[in-house]
Order: structure tokens, then sequence, then C-alpha cells
């Protein structure tokens, strides 16, 4: 980051989205240590509940993948 900013939102936006990239890499450093909130477990717990009873409506790791490059043109 420029010594000269006094505020992260007088960065420029590829200054910024590399500060978010570095945040993130610092969290995902530490996953211990990032709150998982009660409603995020609950809504985890209920979609693999329903996975788990309805298994077909799950996908692949691959078909995941082709639909999010299809989305993107690639």
């Amino acid at each position: 980051m420029d010594a000269e900013v006094d505020s992260v939102f007088d960065l420029s936006p590829p200054e910024k989205l590399q500060l978010v990239e570095d945040l993130w890499d610092d969290l995902a450093s530490v996953p211990a240590e990032v709150p998982i909130h009660d409603w995020q477990k609950e809504e985890l717990a209920r979609r693999k509940a329903n996975l788990m009873s309805n298994p077909a409506t799950g996908l692949s790791w691959d078909e995941v993948k082709r639909r999010v490059r299809s989305r993107d043109g690639r």
C-alpha cells in the first residue's frame, strides 16, 4: 500500500482488490480463528441433510466446474 494513502477508501480499485486478497490469505492461514455463526452452522447442516435425503440433487465437482466455466465463457 502507498505510504501516502490516508484511508483504504482512497486506494485505487486494483489496490483495494490486492488488500482484500491479502486479508483473505491472512484469514485463511488461521481458519480456526475465523468465527462461524450459529446460523451458518445451521444452514450447512440443513443443506447437508437435504443432500443426504436427496442425493440426486447434488452435483459432482466436475459438473460444478463445468457450469462455472460456461458462465465465464471458458
